[in-house]
């Protein structure tokens, strides 16, 4: 057992600790987490108006709160329409502009000039002017993919050029905003020369413009995240980050983000047109049956920590029941610990491994109301759960049973890793009576 664990470290040590390192200090990576951030609080404001527009009841409903709601949503449904087209109907507008600022931030940019260069970059080829009106077929999910292309073109093309100083630079006297506006003329001019042509020229050759094309292209690979395997892939690799101390959800939701938000797009879109839902691995799909208490679904852990013999334990659990409630499990992680721990490995990794079966075999089956809004990742699992799926009763069933799968995995190990702490404590306190003695002696 020592020799299998002192292997796995080292694999851990020499392998995925620097290639996880590399990849959450990558650039692009951060650019693109930090753009989704930015939009966060918009598109979780228009998922709630979503859910307000269309209640959870039966359109054949008596009840009179009910109807009243149905009517009243029925009757005044294109003015309630309008912060949901004006926040997730054009998510790309902040994704954009966050994910050009944040980027033009690492290259030593003006993030306001970046960001306004990324949102121009998206908009010059996902929103073709015609008959006096801007097409915004893909201003939602369907650009999501353009957008994050767009706007890294166009900030490392603004970076490339100012590195090389081909630029207008204007003496110190000119107020600084007046200069930044010359300094990007030509970044612009460059942007417009290049993207405008080329997105021509891709209409012209397959009769798609740029977004759509790009969506044809990567249709397979949007279907295949929607995977059992690609929920498994994705939880093992964030659990593995974990365990070695490395913030593996920041990596993993900084490269599913763009997919999860364009299979948000399309149930909400189907919800919208009274279809059925196609898509089941979201956001909310990982937040509230995935990690349920924070990553490795740890709020049962802690509840059984409160009851543990360990004083240790006990007090980590005091200190991690208020925070799991919300999905910070910080103080468990590392106060238990579970990072690098071989006692807890197992049922880290293996916890959220399970809940996501049952979870996606549920949903698969009919028996799960499927995600069509996007919530704070800090609700409490079974609100949050119901919340995303339009205020359904069977997600909070499932959180339940998610739960309940949890503290049974949890259970016969934390025992193990209980005995352990107590042994060492019964040791250290014999020690210290004999040396007590010994010193009275």
């Amino acid at each position: 057992m020592s020799s299998l664990y002192q292997s796995m470290v080292a694999v851990i040590e020499q392998t995925i600790t620097p290639l996880a390192g590399r990849l959450g200090q990558q650039k692009y990576v951060i650019a693109i987490r930090d753009g989704f951030t930015a939009a966060l609080p918009f598109m979780i404001i228009g998922s709630f108006m979503l859910v307000f527009i269309f209640p959870p009841f039966s359109a054949d409903t008596t009840i009179g709160f009910a109807r009243a709601w149905l009517d009243f949503s029925a009757a005044y449904r294109e003015q309630l329409m309008l912060p949901f087209n004006l926040s997730m109907g054009v998510m790309t507008f902040f994704i954009s502009v966050g994910i050009g600022a944040s980027l033009g931030r690492q290259f030593n940019l003006d993030p306001v000039m970046s960001g306004l260069l990324a949102f121009m970059a998206f908009l010059l080829v996902a929103a073709p002017y015609a008959d006096g009106k801007i097409s915004t077929q893909y201003l939602s999910g369907q650009g999501i993919f353009t957008a994050l292309i767009t706007a890294m073109y166009s900030t490392r093309m603004y970076a490339w050029l100012k590195q090389n100083n081909i630029t207008i630079r204007l003496p110190k006297e000119v107020p600084t905003g007046v200069a930044r506006s010359f300094e990007i003329l030509i970044p612009v001019l460059v942007v417009i020369g290049t993207l405008h042509p080329l997105n021509l020229f891709i209409e012209a050759q397959t009769g798609m413009i740029m977004p759509q094309a790009i969506m044809h292209l990567l249709e397979p690979l949007v279907s295949a995240s929607d995977s059992l395997p690609a929920i498994l892939l994705s939880v093992l690799l964030c659990q593995i980050f974990w365990f070695a101390g490395i913030h593996g959800s920041l990596i993993v939701t900084g490269i599913m983000n763009p997919f999860w938000m364009a299979n948000l797009s399309a149930n909400q879109a189907a919800l919208a047109a009274g279809a059925a839902l196609p898509h089941v691995y979201l956001q909310g799909f990982w937040d509230h049956y995935l990690l349920i208490g924070g990553v490795g679904s740890t709020l049962p852990l802690a509840f059984l920590l409160l009851r543990s013999r360990a004083a240790h334990l006990r007090t980590i659990g005091k200190m991690g029941i208020v925070p799991s409630f919300f999905n910070i499990n910080e103080p468990i992680l590392f106060g238990a610990p579970i990072i690098m721990n071989p006692m807890l490995f197992i049922p880290f990794v293996f916890v959220p491994l399970i809940n996501a079966c049952l979870a996606y075999a549920a949903t698969k089956l009919g028996w799960l109301a499927q995600v069509v809004s996007l919530t704070p990742w800090t609700t409490p699992a079974p609100i949050g759960a119901s919340w995303a799926a339009n205020w359904a009763l069977s997600p909070v069933v499932m959180c339940v049973i998610c739960m309940l799968m949890s503290a049974l995995m949890y259970l016969p190990f934390l025992r193990a890793y209980e005995r352990s702490l107590l042994k060492t404590e019964e040791e250290k306190t014999q020690n210290l009576t004999t040396a007590v003695v010994d010193a009275n002696t």
